[in-house]
């Protein structure tokens, strides 16, 4: 064993700061030399201390005690370690280093560290930066790499994709998503979201991490020591994910204005440091570039809105019944016109897809489409929402706020449910379509706007208009062009083709081979009057695609879904959203269990869900289960 310092310190020269071991070999030493049971090398990170190296029997020092010595700037001792800091790291502001020591006689071995401090952690210091210098280096060649890609990228939900698969890749991450911040309605608003439909996620814009990095524009890292508080549960519940540790930093566009934020969960391989929070920072340094234009952005935030024009091209109405053909046919002589259109028909029979195809046909093709729903607009909300407001013209205006209709202008404006407006609404609305111009509220400049306006319903507006619950004028100013949706109810072999067609779709998304329907699985889907029309019909697939894998659909595969009074899953009217669907994940659940004898393996295959998984949502739904 060698006891002199000298000799010490002649040991350690030998050794390559250039290896990217260098602090295992380094401790190795310590531990052959001066025949210690453990020695570690590890830095302050905030309120985490991170093992750059160790070696012997690998066991760690009280962190209580390093803390200590970083606090005084000197050795201390507690339960057979000496624990020796780095005051040149102090000194300068860097990150805090302390080598630890474990052995029978700490007091003796702490001394001899002592006098070859400053060279031993010279020699840490001079690894650390050598090894900060190659990796800064190599991030940067990466993250330059990988934003060369996004530029040529031209479909902006791609573009979003690639960022999100980047950071979670780059960073040895589970989870990412970019949130957008969606000021008029106060809302952040995540693509892509995973285990949400449609993949697009909306929280309050003051919510948990991400509303506390868009407030201050501040990064923030948080796990189970720092921070676990502020993890927003709701979304974790609701996406059926356990955040452990996450780190999130603002977007900022040329102005240094916040325009949202990206935000990377579960770090695979321990926890998020503060060099990882930097590689995020700059990796989102490129992203606003990336996205290019406040619109797109725009088209982002407002995607439930605001349709794409490449996705709306594949649009289409599925059917062959008389009903559809006079519909298609009618379409295509009035689309490239200007005039109003109301559309009727029930609830899911296709509305929106009958706006979006005259839109699509039509000469505005190139510009917005925009979709309102009146049911969903209070009395109070509507002028804003509607026609906007300029800043202070109300308590919470606090900036001014775009209306839907100079969001369409030039475009289409899609007025659905209107039968939902109020009559001092319906009086607004007409002096706009009549005047072909808005006023902001709170303000007194009158804006022009060129706007097709189409408006749906599934209410009967003549018998409103008799009722004296809809504005008799209004009613001839829409309704200059009527077009009905038939109920799928009427539309005979129609169910059967759109069947099919929804089976390959979503037999292609769910990566499965397509099932073929078996004519006991036409002639039960043909007896089924469908009051949820096409939007039930399609639930009901979906349905099929993942939670049975067959090559062919029998009559039976529909039982479970279909029969209005049979024995699946039954769920009251009256319950809210949230208990309706807690209500139906319960007894669905249920029917599956009974239907497969109690084999939990089973049932966790035909929900296409993993077994542990199956038993963690039976725990949130209250039963009393265990995986024995």
């Amino acid at each position: 064993m060698i006891t002199g310092a000298c000799d010490m310190i002649d040991e350690i020269l030998e050794l390559s700061i250039v290896e990217p071991n260098y602090p295992e070999q380094l401790c190795q030493l310590l531990v052959d030399q001066l025949g210690c049971t453990s020695s570690a090398i590890q830095s302050a990170d905030g309120v985490r201390w991170l093992v750059l190296g160790q070696a012997g029997d690998k066991s760690l020092p009280p962190e209580d005690t390093l803390q200590s010595a970083l606090d005084g700037i000197e050795i201390q001792f507690s339960d057979g370690w000496a624990c020796i800091p780095n005051s040149q790291q102090l000194a300068n502001g860097k990150q805090q280093q302390v080598l630890s020591l474990e052995c029978d006689d700490p007091q003796r071995v702490g001394a001899m560290i002592n006098d070859i401090r400053d060279p031993l952690f010279t020699a840490i210091s001079s690894w650390s930066q050598y090894k900060q210098l190659t990796d800064r280096a190599l991030r940067a060649e990466t993250i330059l790499a990988i934003a060369a890609q996004w530029h040529g990228i031209k479909e902006t939900d791609d573009l979003v994709t690639e960022i999100v698969k980047a950071s979670t890749t780059l960073l040895g991450a589970e989870r990412a998503s970019l949130f957008l911040w969606d000021q008029d309605n106060h809302e952040l608003v995540a693509r892509p979201a995973l285990g949400v439909e449609g993949g697009e996620l909306r929280v309050p814009e003051d919510a948990g991490v991400v509303g506390e990095v868009v407030r201050t524009g501040d990064s923030l890292r948080v796990d189970e020591i720092e921070g676990a508080g502020q993890i927003n549960r709701d979304v974790d519940s609701e996406l059926d994910f356990v955040t452990r540790n996450l780190i999130c930093c603002p977007l900022k566009n040329e102005a240094n204005e916040i325009l949202g934020a990206l935000q990377v969960l579960n770090k695979q391989d321990g926890i998020f440091t503060s060099d990882d929070l930097a590689v995020l920072e700059e990796l989102a340094s490129h992203i606003m570039s990336a996205l290019q234009t406040t619109r797109q952005i725009e088209q982002l935030i407002s995607s439930r809105s605001v349709i794409a024009a490449e996705a709306a091209q594949e649009l289409d109405l599925i059917g062959d019944s008389p009903q559809m053909v006079a519909l298609k046919s009618t379409i295509h002589r009035i689309a490239d016109t200007d005039l109003s259109i109301l559309i009727l028909g029930e609830n899911g029979t296709g509305k929106e897809v009958v706006s979006q195809l005259i839109h699509y046909q039509s000469g505005r093709s190139e510009e917005p489409l925009v979709a309102v729903n009146c049911a969903a607009l209070t009395e109070t909300l509507l002028e804003s929402e509607l026609f906007g407001h300029v800043r202070g013209a109300f308590t919470d205006a606090h900036t001014d706020h775009v209306g839907k209709f100079e969001l369409a202008t030039n475009g289409t404006l899609l007025l659905d449910e209107i039968g939902d407006m109020s009559l001092a609404g319906q009086a607004k609305l007409l002096r706009v379509l009549e005047a072909k111009e808005v006023v902001r509220v709170g303000g007194s400049t009158p804006i022009r706007i060129d706007t097709r306006v189409i408006a749906a319903t599934n209410q009967d507006l003549a018998e409103k208009v008799r009722d004296k619950t809809f504005r008799e004028d209004l009613f001839f100013r829409l309704n200059v062009v009527t077009l009905e949706v038939p109920a799928l109810r009427l539309r005979g072999e129609d169910i059967v083709l759109l069947a099919e067609h929804f089976l390959g779709e979503l037999s292609v998304k769910a990566r499965r081979n397509i099932p073929r329907l078996k004519a006991s699985a036409r002639k039960r889907l043909l007896a089924h009057t469908w009051p949820g029309n096409v939007r039930e019909l399609r639930n009901v697939v979906e349905r099929l695609v993942y939670l049975t894998d067959g090559d062919t659909v029998e009559a039976d595969d529909l039982d479970f879904v279909v029969a209005p009074g049979g024995s699946g899953p039954q769920v009251s009217l009256e319950l809210s959203l949230n208990d309706a669907t807690r209500e139906f994940q319960m007894q669905y659940i249920q029917a599956q269990i009974k239907r497969l004898g109690g084999n939990m393996t089973e049932v966790a295959k035909h929900l296409g869900v993993h077994r542990s998984n199956l038993y963690r949502k039976l725990h949130q739904l209250g039963f009393d289960v265990s995986e024995e």
